[in-house]
């Protein structure tokens, strides 16, 4: 395989000796706890700021006038689970959203600014609700989306506030996967799974009955961001007819692209912002190794870069604002620091530290994530990143190997707790975008359908192979760990390539293909037929099901292996790690099993994180070496 590295730094990383001193033992505490303060929000008329911070462990909403030294106060007091994303509903009051022990069936919760009541909008057990449109603008009321009345299916409320009226304004036929309003907030746009194609449909007035005004295969990518200011036209995500996700303004009423607004060569653009109150685009995001900006609008520009130039080395990010759009939350951050928050006031450029999210880190002490890329072994360029210990020797380290989860996502630079957790303790972490990774266009994502196990799995061998060849990897202490896509990746890691992992770490990872998509959630199940055509049909495609199922070929199992599961968890459920665990102690291969009962995809409660990488650390420090806490 043909290496190439991006830029001379890593090279000189990699292969120049370093007299630097390794990096003291942080305490794992440190990388996982709640942190200070975090999600800042600032209120539509600009006069209090909101925040996330532990009360009893869990993380609740506070609130803080701006200019003042009065005391924050507490208006929530949730002990049982984290508050994990909340916005302000006016001035006086506050929308949050909570679930059950991480099922994924999410409340809407109203509180007032005081914090004297607390109300549930949507008291329904076992049904999602979903945000469609908050109306900033109104402070009465917005739009959600239920699966009230069919699991499988969401159909939109109109949500009259403070009493949680809901008023249904469109019922889903059966289809319909997705919905849109324009800026006045009228529902205006749906799309809806048809086989293997998407048909979007569209109305010019509420009173009107939708009209399908394009179809799209599901191999291709048309995503309609939001309304063109007058709301007649669309702006939309497109790769209809290229490789990469462009921005474009759509025609609905003749079904045409109309202009090209921005695309790059290399990879998807990401999103679009935009400003309500001055009607303007603002900025294209992307990610190449790092984020990067397209900017269409020169006033949002100087003020973004008068921010980056007071800090210099910064990821500098613009949060939130309130509703005249000159006071902003900035978010300050690094791939070494969860980084702080600023108040910025543009009218006299004014910046004012609110946090630090976790001054108890020691930057200083955390490592560089660097990009890098390779040849797989049929040419395909796979990029990604390599963090390296701080300080001491740079070859035959022992290795984490991490696959994202997904799979259809993608790693980026940035602070990832895990990986700086894992380095820490002495491991080099090779992240990489294998194929079938979003970002890189469609012929890459494409790359990967149905080849889990397989040409997917050969671009995280091959990265293995190549980190070995280049001298970092200890080829006898080389580990994998990866969570629900990752997890699979894991397994199948362990399986098809036993030669390659000392042991492996799977947490809520699929073991067989067949009962995974029998238990998926019943909201996923509308647009099944391209999710069979992506992954493969359990029917159709038995063969490979049974190829590529790490259970059933369990007996090449050798590495011990450390399982991770909530056992609420919507999407992998619990019987994918209760398989391959008894299929190994079968066989009396060391399995660690660790279980939550009041978690679901991902360990969310603060107690429960800790006790999870305490035994990573143990796990990994006995089968590879590293360091651990004693």
């Amino acid at each position: 395989m043909k290496l190439k590295l991006l830029g001379p730094l890593l090279l000189l990383v990699i292969f120049c000796g370093c007299s630097e001193r390794p990096a003291k033992l942080i305490p794992l505490r440190d990388f996982f706890r709640n942190p200070e303060k975090v999600t800042f929000r600032i209120s539509p008329d600009g006069k209090y700021l909101s925040y996330l911070k532990p009360f009893k462990t869990r993380l609740n909403i506070y609130i803080q006038k701006i200019g003042t030294t009065e005391a924050a106060s507490r208006v929530t007091s949730v002990t049982d689970r984290d508050i994990e994303s909340y916005f302000w509903k006016g001035n006086d009051h506050l929308i949050y959203a909570r679930d059950l022990n991480g099922d994924e069936n999410y409340h809407l919760y109203l509180t007032n600014r005081t914090g004297s009541f607390v109300r549930d909008l949507t008291p329904f057990p076992g049904v999602q609700a979903r945000v469609l449109d908050d109306r900033e603008e109104d402070d009465h009321q917005l739009l959600i989306e239920l699966n009230r009345r069919n699991r499988e299916l969401f159909d939109v409320y109109r949500l009259i506030l403070p009493e949680g009226r809901l008023e249904l304004i469109a019922r889903n036929p059966g289809n319909i996967v997705g919905w849109m309003t324009d800026h006045a907030g009228r529902l205006r746009l749906a799309a809806a799974a048809e086989g293997l194609k998407y048909n979007f449909l569209w109305r010019d007035n509420e009173r009107e009955a939708f009209r399908s005004f394009l179809k799209v295969s599901y191999r291709d990518d048309f995503d309609p961001l939001f309304f063109t200011f007058d709301d007649r036209q669309l702006y939309a995500l497109s790769d209809i007819g290229r490789d990469r996700d462009t921005f474009v303004k759509f025609d609905p009423h003749t079904g045409k692209e109309l202009e090209v607004l921005y695309q790059r060569p290399d990879v998807d653009i990401d999103t679009v912002s935009y400003s309500k109150d001055r009607k303007v685009l603002l900025a294209a995001f992307y990610i190449a190794d790092k984020l990067e900006r397209k900017f269409f609008d020169p006033l949002i520009e100087g003020q973004y870069r008068y921010v980056c130039s007071k800090f210099p080395g910064r990821e500098v990010k613009f949060i939130d604002r309130n509703r005249n759009e000159d006071t902003y939350i900035v978010a300050l951050g690094s791939d070494r620091s969860l980084g702080s928050y600023y108040l910025y006031e543009t009218k006299n450029n004014r910046l004012t530290k609110l946090a630090d999210v976790s001054p108890w880190l020691p930057e200083s002490e955390l490592a560089k994530m660097e990009p890098i890329s390779f040849s797989a072994r049929d040419g395909l360029l796979i990029h990604g990143y390599l963090t390296l210990p701080k300080g001491g020797k740079r070859n035959k380290l022992p290795v984490v190997i991490v696959p994202h989860g997904g799979p259809w996502v993608r790693d980026s630079w940035g602070y990832d707790p895990e990986v700086q957790f894992l380095v820490n303790r002495g491991y080099a972490v090779l992240q990489m975008n294998f194929r079938g990774s979003t970002g890189y266009g469609k012929k890459f994502e494409q790359a990967g359908y149905k080849q889990w196990g397989r040409k997917m799995q050969d671009d995280i061998t091959d990265s293995v192979k190549w980190l070995i060849q280049q001298g970092v990897a200890d080829p006898k202490r080389v580990g994998i760990y990866g969570g629900s896509y990752g997890g699979y990746a894991v397994l199948a890691g362990l399986t098809f390539t036993p030669e390659l992992y000392a042991c492996g770490i799977d947490y809520v990872g699929i073991s067989n293909l067949f009962t995974f998509l029998k238990t998926i959630p019943p909201y996923w199940r509308t647009d099944i037929a391209m999710t069979y055509e992506m992954i493969g049909d359990p029917v159709k495609d038995r063969e490979l099901f049974q190829a590529i199922s790490p259970l059933f070929h369990a007996d090449r199992i050798r590495a011990p292996l450390l399982v991770i599961q909530g056992a609420k968890d919507p999407r992998v459920n619990i019987n994918e790690s209760d398989q391959i665990v008894a299929a190994l102690r079968k066989r009396g291969i060391e399995v660690t099993y660790l279980v939550k009962e009041n978690e679901g995809h991902g360990f969310s409660n603060e107690e429960n994180r800790l006790e999870s990488y305490r035994a990573i650390e143990y796990f990994l420090a006995r089968h590879l070496g590293g360091r651990a806490e004693r």
